[in-house]
Parts: C-alpha cells; sequence; structure tokens
C-alpha cells in the first residue's frame, strides 16, 4: 500500500473509531463506566475479536496491516497529550501528605503481584498454546509477574478526574502511589527484556536515564519563573510550538531510555510553570487526546483475539491470573494502606483505583509482543486481565460510597484525612 492508498484508509479509519468509542462508550455509560473504558473496549470491538470475527473481510480492508504502525504513532501523540495535562492538573503540592503512604502501597502493588504472576506462570510454563518453545521460561515468568504488578497510571489519572477526585484523599494517594508503582515496572520490564536479549543495556540505559531525567527536571522547576518571564513574550502561535516541542522532545528521551512516553510527559506536566498564556497553551492540548488516543486502544484491540482461548487449560489460566491480579494488587494495596494507619473507606478506594491496569498493561504487552517474548494466546489472557481489572474499578468506587452513605460515613474532599460520621 502506497503513502497515497494509506492517507485515505487512514481518514476513513479514524472515523470509524472515533463513531465506534463514541457509541461504546455512551453504552457504558449507562452501568456507570467512565469514557475511557469505553475507549478501551470499543478497541477490543474493533479487533479481530468481534468486528474482525463478524466481517472478517470487512474488518481486513479497514485496518489493513500496513496501517497498524500509523494507528500506533497517532495514538502515542494522543497518550502523551493527555498525560502531559494529567501531570498539568495534579497538584504535586498534596503529596507531602501522603508521600509514606504512597510509598509502601506502591511497594506493596508491585511485589505481591510481581510474585503471584511469576509463580502461576512457573506453575503452568509447559503449556505451548501459551508459552512459546523459543522464550526462556525465567523470561515468561519474570514478564507475567511484571505485567500484573503494572497499574494503568493513565486510566487511574483519567478515572480520578473525570470523577472529580483531584481533591480526595485516596484520589493523591492513588495518583502518587501509581506514578512510583509503574516506574517501578518499567524499570523492571527494562530488566526483563535485557534478559531476554542477553545484554544488561536496556536496563543500565532506564536507571542511568532515570538519574538524568530527575536531574532536568529539577533544573525545569527551579526556572519556571525565568520561563514565565520569556512565555509573555512570545507569540501564541510560538508558544504552543515551543511546548509541543518540549512535549515530544521528552517523550523520545524516556521512551528512548525505556520509560515510555508517558511517563516523561506526565513528569513535564508536573513541573511546566504556571501562568494564564501557558495554562491557555496547555488547555489546548486537551482536543489531542481526545481525539487520537482511541487509536492505540484500536491498535491493541487489533492485536487481542479471544478465539485463542479456547482451550481448556488457557481458560483456567486466564481465570487464574485474574484472580490473582486483583488478589495482588488490589489486596495488597488496600492492605498496605490500613498498616499505615489509612482509615478503611480510604484504603478501599485505593485499592479499587490501583488494581486498574487497562491503558499501561496494554502498552507492556504489546512491547513484550513486539520483542517476541509474548505469544498471541498469551497477549489475549493479559488483555482479559486487563479489560476485568480496569472495569471493575468504577463499579467498586460506586459501591463503597453506597455503603459509606448508608452506613453514614463521610470521605472527607480534603487530601489532609478522612472525616466519618455516626
Amino acid at each position: 500500500m502506497t503513502p497515497t492508498q494509506l492517507a485515505p484508509a487512514f481518514f476513513l479509519a479514524v472515523v470509524v473509531v472515533l463513531v465506534v468509542c463514541r457509541a461504546v462508550g455512551w453504552l457504558l455509560r449507562l452501568v456507570g463506566q467512565p469514557p475511557v473504558v469505553g475507549e478501551m473496549v470499543a478497541g477490543v470491538v474493533l479487533g479481530p475479536s468481534v468486528f474482525g470475527a463478524l466481517l472478517p473481510g470487512a474488518s481486513a480492508e479497514l485496518f489493513p496491516a500496513e496501517l497498524r504502525p500509523v494507528l500506533y504513532v497517532v495514538g502515542q501523540i494522543g497518550l502523551v497529550a493527555f498525560m502531559f495535562r494529567a501531570g498539568w492538573e495534579f497538584r504535586v503540592d498534596r503529596l507531602g501528605a501522603v508521600a509514606r503512604s504512597a510509598g509502601l502501597v506502591s511497594l506493596a502493588g508491585v511485589l505481591v503481584p510481581l510474585l503471584l504472576g511469576a509463580g502461576l506462570t512457573w506453575a503452568t510454563a509447559g503449556n505451548p498454546a501459551l508459552f512459546s518453545s523459543d522464550t526462556p521460561v525465567l523470561v515468561s515468568v519474570l514478564f507475567v509477574g511484571v505485567t500484573l504488578s503494572i497499574t494503568a497510571f493513565p486510566m487511574l489519572a483519567r478515572i480520578i478526574t473525570e470523577r472529580g477526585l483531584t481533591d480526595s484523599r485516596f484520589g493523591t494517594l492513588a495518583m502518587g502511589a501509581g506514578a512510583i508503582d509503574d516506574a517501578v515496572a518499567w524499570v523492571l520490564l527494562a530488566g526483563v527484556l535485557s534478559i531476554a536479549a542477553g545484554s544488561a543495556g536496556p536496563v543500565a540505559l532506564a536507571v542511568g536515564g532515570s538519574g538524568l531525567l530527575v536531574v532536568g527536571l529539577a533544573l525545569a522547576l527551579r526556572s519556571r519563573p525565568r520561563a514565565v518571564a520569556l512565555a509573555e513574550r512570545i507569540g501564541v502561535e510560538d508558544l504552543l510550538l515551543v511546548v509541543l516541542g518540549a512535549l515530544f522532545l521528552i517523550a523520545w528521551y524516556t521512551d528512548t531510555i525505556g520509560l515510555y512516553a508517558v511517563f516523561g510527559a506526565f513528569s513535564l506536566g508536573v513541573v511546566f510553570p504556571r501562568s494564564e498564556r501557558l495554562d491557555r497553551a496547555v488547555e489546548s492540548l486537551r482536543p489531542v487526546g481526545a481525539l487520537f488516543l482511541p487509536l492505540f486502544f484500536t491498535y491493541s484491540g487489533l492485536n487481542t483475539d479471544f478465539a485463542l482461548l479456547g482451550s481448556v487449560e488457557t481458560l483456567a489460566f486466564t481465570a487464574v491470573c485474574v484472580l490473582l491480579a486483583v488478589a495482588g494488587k488490589f489486596g495488597a494495596c488496600w492492605m498496605a494502606a490500613r498498616l499505615v494507619g489509612e482509615p478503611q473507606p480510604v484504603a478501599l478506594r485505593v485499592g479499587a483505583l490501583m488494581n486498574a491496569r487497562g491503558l499501561m498493561q496494554l502498552i507492556a504487552i504489546n512491547v513484550g509482543l513486539a520483542a517476541g517474548i509474548v505469544t498471541p494466546a498469551l497477549f489475549s489472557a493479559l488483555v482479559v486481565v486487563a479489560l476485568v481489572t480496569t472495569i471493575m474499578a468504577t463499579p467498586l468506587l460506586a459501591l463503597f460510597d453506597r455503603r459509606d452513605r448508608a452506613r453514614g460515613t463521610v470521605v472527607s474532599d480534603e487530601v489532609t484525612g478522612v472525616s466519618a460520621r455516626g
């Protein structure tokens, strides 16, 4: 397919993706799911599991193989724009009140599901439908463990902002723990890729590059007053170009060192200077995320085929994987929050939010698929884990809200704590 043929194919695919995402999002909103979950499910609907199974000819025509890399790349633009705004909206000054809790919750949320996932994979590594004989058992064991330890930080951020939980204690705690969780998980994933490649290069690059990133962000934080003054002397269009240039540059850097573009985008948003003109420039990026982020979900959905889960052994693995994922993430984060003194309402909501794996797990397993670590069947099984744990988050939050109202318990909107009555 030539570029001249690819352009109209891309335009048509974008229209279909946006319409399907809006329709699925509207349907799921009726049962209380946020739009981001609708986009995630829509991606699977457009893949071989639904659309491709019902109309294989139309699916191949609408999403030719040559189009998939384009969907991925353009989807990245929406992803980094969204995460940049999420970091910009994140109140880092409120982390001080939950720093200790966030660290311990993150530690539990990484370690426990990693061990459970690794144990399950070790016990089932002989299943040829799930694990390739060309992949060392240790690599498969560590990869599944790491993917189960991931929290869907972008999803978590979007659920928190869409539900107006940004100023709540559990929202701030979950955002802080989720950021630490995924940073650690991506360093671990770089380690797994190093083992698979037989080289220490990727993990050394991730660790060393992260150190340079922290130094650069600290310098950016100190120079914010000068940046604000400079922004006042730049034209509106030029200012937007500068913002986009900085965003794409840090996304390139974090992608290159193995921490993935979303962390660079979020980090830049956290330290980004504030002024009326700069705030308008950041707000102008909102439609970019809304337009292009669904394309990444579609790309992942095109790689998901639930027909590969047809055997009893594969279905059993998928079911147990879901159970261990929930127990390891929700259970461990809830328990860790309680152990550091967080009240029960806060701990339960933190567990529910941290349990959502969605987007970040999709990213990780796409990396594994590209590296030849993940078989198509294992990919589809882990997509089920991502879907189930993400879809659980909103109903659980609603359930906890109803229960607390029935008991007369009020979770304070202030990040400083929880108040109770009754």
